[in-house]
């Protein structure tokens, strides 16, 4: 970890290292939320109250065969690293130096939690998440992803929250000596002014206490007893964040074009959050994917702007940054365009004119997802009634019956992916290749390892990979199904090359 040394003295209230500051208020109607688990085995396969409740709540729906809380995983953004899978290009102050870490990838359990099995003393960065473990002995860690919104009454000024909030469980909690904590900040010249500490859940309410070192990207802390924890900063100065810009379509029946835009912090804990107001909405809508990270980053207090070219309905004209991740509500932009047609979006600061995001949406970034494309189908051929739009996000259903029925799209018969193909995907994976085997694909380590050591040449392993989750699928082994799979995690020229290979009308 790159150190800063002792926290700077921001001018405000700060804590000494051997100090806490319990918060006032409780944390009885949480639902049992700080409630500490023993040590053990099975105390390490479960979450907090509010972890538990929360996440199992979320997998009560599904989505393509995926639990909501998996879902709403591979709709969050990667912690902004200076790795191959970054969320964003870094200003050069920025940069992480964590990328030399060991990376482990997480196996998914129920409810949104991530286990990892650690073998030996060593410090260990989670490749899905970002948090980084030290350890002093081999130890099982269970964890997972929750909600500010649901503290929002305890985080109180001149504390904000950093960054996403977890829970964290260990089999031998002594054997955890600290966690590192992804923040969403842009330090600039290192983070003058500025303060660091780590809010704490306990049984007897919220804690706030001291960190012991910050870096560009993560905040370090000693870990005093597990349950859910985050980082929380103050400042004498306007924070800047890395910022995302995220994209839903609205689906319906009407050849009018809908969207929600939010402009927000890259903190998982908020992206979560959106994601499941997206699914709350009456409305059904679709993640469009396209590259979220601002190029600048966004101040809290500065006033933006979205403009559309050619021109669209937007409401509202212009937004005040601010972080939301301990607001109940998101606010988003509203975008409107009467014909179904090409555009482009860019996000510009009012004060210097500058633009802080760009992203240029086609027809082909929603094929196969809504109605606008089934309406074309059937008015060109004239004779079938308009069947409701089919989704490659949903309708699980639909999915199990097309592996019964032959596998078959909108009458349209899909063919099981060719050697060839998937040479062709093979070769545009990059060095992120296993960890998205791992997440994306259900392979497991073992399988991968004895792929190495039976090919020697890096495009071919992929390539077996790839062969053996289409054998695997059986007559599901299409490109339809390799999208779904990969839609959150793969690069653009590797979901672009799939859409090619869609059956077309």
């Amino acid at each position: 970890m790159s150190r800063h040394g002792q926290e700077p003295d921001s001018g405000a209230e700060s804590l000494s290292s051997d100090e806490k500051e319990v918060v006032a208020g409780s944390t009885e109607e949480e639902e049992g939320s700080a409630e500490e688990h023993p040590p053990g085995e099975d105390s390490s396969e479960s979450s907090s109250g509010s972890s538990s409740e929360e996440e199992d709540s979320d997998a009560e729906e599904s989505d393509g065969g995926r639990s909501d809380g998996e879902q709403e995983e591979k709709e969050l953004l990667p912690p902004c690293d200076d790795s191959g899978a970054n969320c964003q290009p870094p200003r050069e102050q920025c940069r992480n130096e964590n990328d030399q870490l060991e990376q482990v990838t997480p196996r998914r359990l129920a409810g949104g939690q991530h286990v990892v099995r650690l073998d030996a003393e060593g410090t260990y960065q989670c490749s899905l998440t970002g948090l980084i473990f030290e350890v002093t002995a081999a130890v099982k860690i269970t964890y997972s992803l929750l909600s500010w919104s649901k503290y929002a009454t305890l985080v109180e000024k001149p504390w904000i929250v950093g960054g996403p909030l977890f829970d964290v469980r260990c089999d031998s909690p002594s054997a955890l000596t600290s966690i590192q904590f992804p923040h969403s900040l842009c330090l600039g010249d290192h983070g003058a002014g500025m303060a660091f500490k780590v809010f704490h859940v306990k049984e007897e309410g919220a804690a706030i206490e001291p960190s012991i070192d910050y870096s560009a990207s993560h905040v370090k802390w000693l870990v005093s007893s597990l349950s859910p924890v985050g980082p929380i900063v103050q400042s004498s100065k306007p924070l800047q964040y890395h910022g995302v810009v995220v994209i839903y379509k609205a689906v319906n029946q009407h050849p009018s074009l809908s969207f929600r835009v939010y402009v927000t912090a890259n903190d998982n804990s908020n992206l979560k959050d959106i994601s499941k107001d997206v699914k709350k909405s009456p409305k059904k809508f679709i993640k469009i994917d396209k590259p979220p990270a601002c190029q600048k980053f966004l101040q809290d207090g500065k006033r933006y702007r979205l403009v559309c070219e050619p021109e669209a309905e937007i409401n509202p004209a212009d937004i005040e940054f601010c972080n939301e991740s301990s607001l109940t509500l998101k606010n988003y932009i509203e975008v409107y365009l009467e014909k179904p047609e090409d555009f482009t979006l860019s996000l510009v600061e009012l004060e210097s004119d500058a633009a802080v995001w760009k992203a240029k949406l086609r027809e082909s970034d929603w094929m196969h997802y809504d109605q606008n494309k089934n309406e074309q189908k059937t008015r060109a051929g004239g004779v079938k009634k308009r069947k409701p739009a089919t989704s490659i996000l949903e309708e699980d259903e639909l999915h199990n019956k097309k592996q019964k029925t032959g596998n078959t799209t909108g009458g349209i018969e899909t063919k099981i992916l060719t050697d060839d193909q998937l040479l062709r995907i093979a070769l545009l994976f990059g060095k992120e290749w296993r960890k998205i085997a791992i997440g994306c694909l259900q392979m497991k380590m073992k399988d991968i390892e004895q792929i190495q050591a039976t090919e020697n040449e890096v495009n071919f392993q992929k390539l077996r990979v790839l062969i053996k989750w289409r054998d695997r699928e059986e007559s599901n082994g299409t490109a339809e199904a390799l999208y779904r799979c990969l839609r959150e995690e793969a690069s653009y020229e590797i979901l672009q090359a799939l859409r090619g290979f869609l059956p077309q009308p």
